[in-house]
This record gives C-alpha cells, structure tokens and sequence, in this order.
C-alpha cells in the first residue's frame, strides 16, 4: 500500500485490529525532524525549524531524531499481525527478522559493499541519543559497516509495526543546523552513514514485498 501525506498524518495512522500482514510505503509532502517518544523537546532549535519550513513531529517508538526529507528518503513501514510469520514475544526479535529481508534485498541490489545486519545489543555513541542514525539498533542494516537502514518498532497487543528508513541523499549538516546549541553536534562528530542511489532505493520496497 501507497500513501502521501506529512509525516505527523502517517505516524497517526492507526494499524487495524485485526491487522493484516502488509508492506505501506509512504511518500512525504514536506521536511520533517522526527523526535523519539521520550526525546525532550529542548532538543530542538524550533526557530530554524520555523525558518526552514520543517514540520517538528513525535513518533511513538524510541530512539534520536530522524530528519526526513522529500526526495531523499524512502520510508516504508512493515506490519506484522501478533502470531503471524516475523512476529515474536521478543521485542527485538521482529527487527532482526526484517532487517535480515531488508539486508538480502539491498544485497542483490547494491552493486558494491558489504551488507551486514546488525543482531546484538545496542550500539550507542556520545551523540546516539540525539541523533538517531548515529547508534546501532536491532535489526538494522549497515552497509560497510555504515548505518543504511534505521529500524524503530511500535507494539499493540494485535501487532507489530517496523518502521524502516533509507536514504538516497543526506546531509548530516541540515539536521544537526536544526537542533538546538546545547544539543549540537559537530558534524565531524557523527558517524558517517551509507546512502544509495535513487534507483536502487526506489526498487528496494517492491522486492521486500515480494520476499514477505
């Protein structure tokens, strides 16, 4: 399934009950930062924002900020009914299941580099609370030892939703000019992370539906 809208519209989008097991790619209007459920709200500059036209949203699952850009990101959530194929009382369990699909795609897709999936305890840096692409989570998917694919998980008791981000352009520096002075990193500060070429981010949604 395909839809358009901001990305505040899409995170309040409500999973069924029951819920089936589906792939949603979903296509931003506008630029987002994405805060984690239990980020503080001081870490943002909210007059860049303001300035640079960025919608400031919320998500429900944990983690540091996410900056979403139109054009540059390919967002897709992959929801897995309680009990069904991916699904596990294990949090993290999911994520791995998923990330390994994800892995597998990216693998036959991207012409050069080492894809790995990341199946241990969290990873954190200075910076990781922050920004969320600069740590490790379960589940996610490197690609020469570079973050490629931010994976977060959002539980009711009828079903699991991943939610999984790429990039095929990103600047570390728009983010970072968004957060507010005493939550700023240097650039150089933060982990670099892999992009991949438009084509191959396009394609990667088709061929994980096909592989669930």
């Amino acid at each position: 399934m395909r839809s358009t809208s901001t990305a505040a519209e899409f995170h309040a989008k409500v999973v069924p009950d029951p819920a089936d097991a589906e792939v949603w790619l979903h296509d931003i209007t506008g630029t987002a930062l994405v805060l984690g459920s239990t980020q503080d709200a001081d870490v943002v500059d909210v007059e860049a924002c303001r300035r640079a036209g960025v919608e400031v949203v919320r998500r429900r699952s944990g983690g540091g900020a996410v900056l979403l850009t139109p054009g540059q990101v390919t967002w897709v959530d992959v929801i897995v009914p309680t009990g069904s194929r991916g699904w596990a009382d294990d949090i993290h369990a999911p994520m791995v299941w998923v990330g390994r699909h994800l892995a597998a795609v990216f693998d036959e897709l991207v012409v050069e580099g080492t894809v790995a999936v990341h199946d241990g305890r969290m990873i954190t840096t200075a910076w990781s609370p922050v920004v969320c692409f600069d740590g490790f989570g379960a589940g996610e998917v490197l690609l020469d030892g570079r973050k490629l694919v931010g994976i977060s998980q959002r539980r009711t008791r009828h079903a699991a939703r991943l939610q999984c981000c790429w990039y095929s352009g990103y600047d570390a520096s728009a983010l970072v000019d968004l957060l507010a002075p005493a939550h700023r990193p240097a650039v150089a500060e933060l982990a670099p992370i892999a992009t991949v070429g438009q084509e191959i981010a396009a394609a990667i949604p088709a061929a994980l539906t096909a592989r669930l």
